[in-house]
């Protein structure tokens, strides 16, 4: 019986908190009845091969509650890589990546995406104004529409409703849901990037205006915090498989040393990853997100007083080395896109690398996750929020 109280307690906690972000079933009138986004329902039955395959891979390898991400990415481009092959252009393709690696302040992301810009044929103006966070005023509408709603979304966590009908106008519905897909993947990258502090190669400039000292805590020759690994032989008879990174560094070379979801399961509790879910989503504001996973976090037992700490983003003194540590790494990650070396290293003493690094997998996916569903202002289902 006593159990049986203190779990109705926690769960009543639970409610209490997702309460916050309780919303009206009245929608708004560029939203859909039938998705509940600003995207008509599209079953993957009835979407492109490879838009089902990319919505089944997604839906089986993602962390947390069904995502909505992946039925709205249907309504993409029927190709197999967006930002080579998407029909709104290289260039503005480019300008999506950098947007967002501007607004993440992810100097490896920008620095190789602008020589990426130049040898397609962006405009270096676009890109200036960009880097400087000027106004868009003298730019095309297409490269003005796609850098304003990259800044709302990344600055606010939110698309408003004259943001994306103007969006809508100038690019048309296909192409924006390329530009947010491309917006929301390279969110996920920046976070990987930004947690593992990966630095230039040597020989590459940083192009970003901000503030730079070497680091400490970084290995000479994979220029992050992970040891450098064997290169993956290179197959010629394969098309696409040398990659486009320097050798040993970025986002694939950091993914290596993860196990991947499976392994993160079997590793650690469901109320770790859970929690690695929430401080996603809180910073983030992302309602959806935070709502469709802390009840499923209570009953794997994640306690009411972590779950208030995340959030009312409260001081961390008083839960245990290994919440406090997690939830002080997710809020530098994803809030202020650095993370202290003191940081990082209270995290992985206690998770290890291999743990960190899906963990960090995780919150990149609910980093991309959030942003699709902000962009495309996805509601909750009927009733969900009224407990």
């Amino acid at each position: 019986m006593n159990r049986f109280i203190i779990l109705a307690a926690a769960v009543i906690t639970v409610f209490a908190a997702s309460r916050v972000f309780a919303q009206n079933d009245a929608l708004p009138s560029d939203v859909s009845l039938d998705s509940r986004n600003r995207l008509p329902l599209l079953k993957p039955d009835n979407a492109p091969e490879r838009a089902q395959r990319t919505y089944d891979n997604a839906m089986a390898n993602f962390a947390g509650a069904q995502p909505k991400g992946p039925s709205m990415r249907l309504h993409a481009s029927p190709v197999i890589n967006l930002q080579m092959q998407s029909p709104v252009g290289l260039d503005l393709s480019q300008v999506a990546i950098l947007t967002t690696g501007r607004e993440h302040d992810q100097p490896y992301e920008w620095s190789l995406h602008e020589l990426q810009a130049l040898a397609v044929s962006l405009d270096p103006t676009v890109i200036e104004v960009i880097r400087r966070n000027q106004l868009t005023s003298k730019l095309g509408d297409k490269e003005a529409v796609i850098i304003e709603v990259g800044r709302e979304l990344f600055r606010t966590h939110k698309l408003r409703t004259d943001s994306y009908a103007r969006a809508l106008g100038i690019l048309g519905k296909t192409n924006l849901v390329d530009v947010v897909s491309l917006m929301a993947d390279y969110a996920g990258v920046c976070a990987t990037l930004t947690a593992f502090n990966q630095q230039m190669p040597p020989g590459f400039k940083q192009f970003l205006p901000l503030p730079f000292t070497l680091p400490s805590d970084i290995h000479p020759d994979s220029r992050n915090r992970l040891p450098l690994l064997p290169p993956v032989p290179y197959n010629p008879a394969v098309l696409y498989t040398r990659p486009m990174t320097p050798e040993g560094t970025g986002p694939g070379q950091i993914r290596r040393h993860g196990g991947g979801l499976r392994s993160l399961q079997a590793s650690v509790a469901r109320r770790d990853i859970d929690l690695a879910i929430l401080i996603s989503a809180r910073e983030h504001d992302s309602q959806y997100d935070w709502t469709m996973n802390v009840l499923e976090a209570g009953k794997d037992g994640l306690e009411p007083a972590v779950v208030a700490a995340v959030w009312d983003r409260k001081p961390t003194a008083g839960l245990t080395e290994k919440d406090a540590s997690l939830i002080e790494f997710g809020r530098e990650l994803l809030s202020k896109h650095v993370v202290a070396a003191t940081t990082y290293a209270r995290v992985v003493k206690v998770f290890g690398e291999r743990d960190l690094v899906d963990l960090v997998a995780v919150m990149g996916q609910h980093a991309s996750e959030a942003t699709m569903l902000a962009a495309f202002d996805q509601h909750l289902p009927v009733g969900q929020a009224h407990r």
